[in-house]
């Protein structure tokens, strides 16, 4: 039973009489094992020293044994311990080994291939997050969203920091707004960016998880996942080089839905705050249809009021305008 912690067979011997009898003495030990005191006390000695055996006081020395489930405990702690040091060993005995040959490539990127595998791999690295959770997002995606993720709402739940970046193709996706605005309202940190080049989570800046195909009918049925290393930190370097050019977006955005519709066919100009969910919208890249949707306004109103914006702002272009209000923080309206 106790082999595979280092235990001698014939020592066990020994333990298992002890186990059977009532206190012995070394020579009654050694005469219930058929073997000479000679014999017979180095394994003592042994049993005692890994605490399976104790020594009750008096003369001559009796020997009793530790109750199996405490000599497992016993034993146990033993091993960890000479498993600890082992570590910390052969941590320092990598300063030996050339630089090149310090890290296995296998370590740090793993290969996931199928779906479920990817879509189980993504939730597990949701789930372990502790202090910030770091999201590149852009189409494609397995299903259209329905709904908010539910293990980023138990990350905000319980305190931690969720920052997702967008591209504005994201937001188009049919039901993609009312989940980006569910997740704003949750207390995620979002930004919209005309140039997000890759679908990207990273964890407590330590496991990443990103599409392994260029492809896109490829990109949601297999992964990278990246552990600590040079890899990752470039990886959180990039989503932080994004993050620092990307547009702020307030929310929710829903509630300029009706400001900026008045009147028969919705002709009535925006108030100061739904012009400046305009210029939010605009500066995130949305498509003219997308934006006249989240404002509740035609199509002719939209272009009015752009065109009143851009004059009032000194743009020449939809996008100048929205860029240059999100990045002045607040806008004289």
């Amino acid at each position: 039973m106790f082999e595979p912690f280092g235990v001698l067979a014939s020592d066990e011997a020994l333990y298992r009489l002890l186990l059977r009898h009532p206190p012995l003495d070394t020579a009654r030990l050694a005469a219930a094992a058929g073997r000479t005191e000679a014999e017979t006390a180095p394994g003592v000695e042994r049993l005692a020293e890994l605490g399976l055996v104790t020594l009750l006081p008096g003369a001559p020395v009796r020997l009793v044994a530790t109750r199996p489930d405490a000599a497992v405990d016993q034993l146990t702690v033993r091993w960890q311990d000479q498993v600890a040091v082992a570590r910390t060993a052969a941590t320092a005995l990598l300063a030996d080994l050339p630089v090149d040959r310090r890290h296995r490539p296998e370590d740090q990127v793993e290969i996931l291939f199928g779906r479920g595998s990817v879509a189980a791999a993504f939730d597990r690295l949701q789930r372990s997050v502790r202090r910030e959770l770091l999201v590149l997002d852009r189409p494609p995606y397995a299903q259209e969203p329905a709904e908010p993720n539910r293990a980023e709402l138990e990350i905000l739940a319980r305190g931690a920091r969720v920052r997702g970046l967008y591209a504005p193709e994201a937001l188009e996706v049919p039901g993609a707004f009312d989940v980006f605005e569910a997740v704003v309202a949750a207390g995620e940190q979002a930004r919209v960016h005309t140039d997000v080049p890759l679908k990207l989570a990273v964890a407590d800046a330590t496991t990443a998880i990103l599409p392994f195909s260029r492809e896109a009918h490829e990109m949601v049925d297999s992964a990278f996942v990246i552990h600590e290393g040079a890899l990752l930190d470039a990886l959180v370097q990039l989503f932080e080089l994004l993050w620092a050019a990307a547009v702020p977006v307030p929310g929710p955005l829903a509630a300029a839905g009706g400001a900026g519709a008045g009147g028969a066919g919705g002709e009535r100009g925006g108030d100061a705050e739904s012009d400046r969910q305009l210029l939010t919208l605009l500066a995130a890249g949305l498509k003219d249809e997308a934006v006249a949707r989240r404002l509740g306004v035609s199509a002719r109103t939209l272009n009015r009021r752009v065109s009143a914006l851009m004059l009032r702002l000194g743009a020449r272009t939809r996008f100048q305008a929205g860029l240059q209000a999100a990045r002045n923080g607040a806008v004289d309206l």
